[in-house]
């Protein structure tokens, strides 16, 4: 009957709200802030604090916030997600996704088919058909891209090689995770269609295809014709425009929503959409040439921010060079010349990074907590078996780190030889992309990408660049253990679909295969973040020791894993 009423009301009645809901909102917004930096200070994982916060204020522990208002910070959660995925676009290097895309594949291919494989010894944990089976191993096939990039984020590896072969990685996994979606859907009705599984594949693949293809094929062009009309007209009004951080703020914006609202239209994920919009600003940003007049910075802008204004002044005429009797632009500039106010990374940290930093994001994680089942979950016969499922999906995203083992050369020089590994850097498998010493050194001296406040262990240009130990690989073993969001999200429409059911019909009790794959979801979210913060930190004690102790060159601890 409410609903009814406030469909047919001309306005919503204004109420003052009250005390007690105020009281609740301001501590749990509080508390997710307050978690978050003493957690991320010490372990680098924050949003492990938030999602407790979560369990303890929502429906799972003392139920302080209704359901409406659960319903409200899941949305405004999500809409954080999408702009920290998008995030990470905007930090994506090219240079390192061109070198690394096959290394990147076979993450994601190892992240995915071994948790469904190791799924099906279910079949003796819990009398599962092979069906739910493999809906189980659905859920846990995926990795948590908001996870993913707010540990890279808070460890400072977001914009380094290893930070870009996880978070590709991560998100082809999303994208096979939301095919999975469609296919738990259809599992649950008798008749299922092949369209809504191939569909989401189809889109994915033409966004992932059509984007680049519409950024070198128009967008380049176009602003290259853009810059040679700006330098022929230096006093005309569009290049005041065109330099102002809101006129990139407006185009960005409606670049993302635009995208974002097409995919989903189309059948794809948003969170992918998000991130290829960020990557395409990425590119454009580093590597199509802008032009650099002498008032690149406007008034407005100098007033609001004389210090930043003052800095790039500073950097413009120590490494641009103006020519003197000239009274427009100067020449064109390099890509790593190209630091104005109007770059993606510029616009995100002005206009987007508070609101997601301390509202957005924390909702988002504190939403996560809102879904598990904690009361239920404590059977005896529930919690050893989540335990031990959840030993199994560990292992089954541990391997993936196995991509980044040094590996000694196959003997001989034969074809396989020759395949896998490289002459000069036998310990290098050559699918890993290009290693040598030439691109390791250019990518160190000339970053295309901003840096972050807390820059990745790579500050050294010796000639050596081999990681010094294991940790590569256990942090990118440990960050893709972290499921999450699309983890729920396929195991919560298998529950409801009774694909977990015996009967096949959905149930108000959750089933026993619900609870133990979500052990495993809570666990592995738990367990990744936890440990790669640990790892973070033990690694940034070893290289402090280390340039302590060793005279002369040094070998950084992540080696050209850290290299942006």
């Amino acid at each position: 009957m409410a609903a009814d009423v406030s469909e047919i009301a001309a306005s919503l009645p204004y109420h003052e709200p009250a005390i007690v809901n105020i009281l609740v909102l301001t501590s749990l917004l509080l508390l997710l802030n307050v978690i978050n930096v003493a957690l991320d200070r010490v372990l680098y994982c924050g949003l492990l604090g938030q999602v407790l916060i979560g369990i303890a204020w929502g429906t799972p522990g003392a139920k302080w916030l209704s359901v409406s208002m659960e319903e409200t910070i899941v949305q405004l959660g999500y809409l954080g997600l999408i702009l920290l995925v998008y995030e990470g676009g905007l930090h994506t290097s090219f240079q390192s996704l061109k070198a690394n895309l096959l290394l990147s594949s076979g993450v994601a291919l190892t992240g995915i088919a071994v948790p469904i494989g190791l799924s099906y010894t279910l079949q003796r944990l819990l009398d599962a058909t092979p069906v739910q089976a493999f809906a189980a191993g659905a859920a846990l096939c995926s990795t948590s891209l908001g996870t993913t990039f707010t540990v890279l984020t808070s460890s400072g590896l977001a914009s380094s090689r290893l930070g870009v072969v996880l978070t590709s990685a991560a998100m082809m996994d999303d994208v096979v995770g939301l095919v999975m979606v469609q296919v738990i859907w259809n599992l649950g009705d008798d008749s299922f269609s092949w369209v809504t599984v191939v569909r989401p594949v189809l889109v994915s693949v033409a966004f992932a295809v059509i984007v680049p293809l519409v950024c070198l094929l128009i967008a380049r062009p176009l602003t290259l014709w853009s810059n040679s009309c700006r330098e022929a007209h230096p006093t005309a009004d569009i290049n005041g425009l065109l330099q102002r951080t809101q006129t990139a703020f407006t185009i960005h914006t409606l670049l993302l929503i635009g995208l974002v609202t097409g995919a989903s239209y189309a059948g794809t994920s948003n969170l992918f959409a998000a991130y290829i919009v960020g990557a395409a600003i990425s590119w454009w940003d580093s590597e199509v040439p802008h032009p650099s007049f002498n008032t690149g910075v406007t008034v407005e802008e100098k007033t609001t921010n004389p210090a930043s204004a003052s800095q790039d002044a500073t950097s413009a005429t120590s490494s641009v060079p103006v020519e003197k009797d000239s009274a427009g632009p100067s020449s064109m500039l390099s890509n790593e010349e190209n630091s104005d106010q109007t770059c993606g990374s510029v616009v995100y940290q002005h206009y987007y990074h508070p609101a997601v930093s301390k509202i957005l994001q924390p909702f988002f994680f504190a939403s996560v907590g809102f879904s598990i089942p904690i009361t239920r979950m404590f059977k005896g016969a529930i919690v050893w078996r989540g335990i031990v499922y959840t030993v199994l999906m560990t292992f089954g995203k541990l391997v993936c780190g196995l991509w980044l083992v040094r590996l000694s050369p196959l003997p001989g020089n034969g074809a396989l030889s020759r395949l896998l590994f490289q002459v000069k850097h036998p310990s290098v498998p050559h699918l890993w992309g290009k290693n040598n010493h030439t691109a390791s050194t250019s990518q160190v001296q000339a970053p295309t990408e901003p840096r972050s406040r807390n820059p990745p262990l790579n500050a050294t240009n010796s000639e050596t660049r081999k990681p010094f130990s294991l940790y590569p690989a256990l942090i990118l073993a440990l960050a893709m253990c972290a499921r999450g969001e699309i983890g729920f999200l396929v195991s919560s429409i298998a529950e409801s679909n009774g694909v977990f059911s015996g009967s096949g019909e959905a149930s108000d009790q959750p089933s026993d295969i619900f609870l133990v794959v979500t052990w495993a979801i809570v666990l592995c979210t738990i367990i990744g973040p936890l440990g790669v913060g640990l790892s973070v930190r033990r690694m940034r004690q070893v290289q402090d020791r280390k340039n302590k102790q060793q005279e002369g060159a040094r070998r950084d601890v992540l080696g050209f894993w850290g290299v942006e």
